[in-house]
C-alpha cells in the first residue's frame, strides 16, 4: 500500500516533465522572464505564487496571454520561437531516482510523456538521456487543447495502444488533476500542494506502487 491506497495493476504510466521528471521552476522563470524582458514587463517573482505556478504548469499560450494581455501574446509567442531553450536546461534538476524508477517500469510496461512543454521537449530529454524509456511523447504541440483538457493524455493512451482503465498519470499540478479526471485515468500526484486520493513522494514509490 502507496499513500494509503492499495496496489494497482497498470499496464503503461504516462508522466508528466515539470516538477514529477524535473524540478523547473527555476528554469521556466528564466525562459519567460526573458520573454517578459523583451517586452518591457516585470519579471515574475518566484515568491509570486499564482504566477510562478502558472509559468510552471500551463501552456505558452496561456502563460503569455496572462502576463502580457492578449494583444502582445502572438508577438510574444513568435519571440519565443527564436529562443533556444537549451540554455536554460542547465537549470533543470532531475528528480531523486528517475533513472532508476524509468530503467525498472521502461523494462516491465511501456512509457509516455504528456506535457505542456512545447518544442523545448525533446532538447530536454536528449540532454538527460531519457528517450529510451518512453513508447511515446505527447507535447502542446500536438493537441489543439493542452492540460487540463484530457487531449494529451487520450492521444497518449491511443499511441500506447491500451484502454483508459489500465493506464496511470503522474503529474504534480491540479492542470493534470483535472486532465486525468477529463480522460477518466488513474491519477497520481507527485509532491503535491493540494489533496488528492493517492500522492507520492519518490520515484521510489512509484516503482514500488506499479510493479509492488
Amino acid at each position: 500500500m502507496v499513500g494509503g491506497m492499495p496496489m494497482a495493476e497498470f499496464k503503461g504510466v504516462i508522466f508528466d516533465c515539470d516538477g514529477v521528471m524535473f524540478e523547473s521552476r527555476r528554469a521556466n522563470l528564466a525562459y519567460y522572464n526573458d520573454i517578459l524582458t523583451y517586452f518591457g514587463a516585470d519579471p515574475v517573482n518566484e515568491n509570486d505564487r499564482e504566477k510562478a505556478d502558472l509559468c510552471h504548469a500551463a501552456a505558452s499560450p496561456e502563460v503569455l496571454l496572462h502576463l502580457l494581455g492578449e494583444e502582445r501574446r502572438d508577438a510574444a509567442l513568435e519571440f519565443a520561437a527564436t529562443i533556444d531553450y537549451r540554455k536554460f536546461i542547465p537549470c533543470m534538476d532531475p528528480e531523486p531516482g528517475l533513472h532508476d524508477a524509468l530503467a525498472r517500469l521502461s523494462e516491465s510496461l511501456p512509457l509516455a510523456v504528456a506535457t505542456n512543454r512545447g518544442s523545448s521537449m525533446p532538447a530536454v530529454l536528449a540532454h538527460f538521456e531519457l528517450n529510451r524509456y518512453f513508447s511515446t511523447v505527447v507535447t502542446s504541440r500536438d493537441v489543439e487543447r493542452p492540460k487540463p483538457h484530457p487531449d494529451m493524455l487520450l492521444l497518449a493512451i491511443s499511441r500506447l495502444g491500451l484502454d483508459n482503465a489500465d493506464v496511470l498519470f503522474v503529474g504534480d499540478s491540479i492542470y493534470d488533476k483535472k486532465a486525468a479526471e477529463q480522460a477518466g485515468i488513474a491519477f497520481a500526484a507527485y509532491k503535491p500542494s493540494f489533496e488528492v486520493p493517492l500522492s507520492l513522494e519518490s520515484h521510489a514509490q512509484l516503482t514500488e506502487y506499479v510493479l509492488g
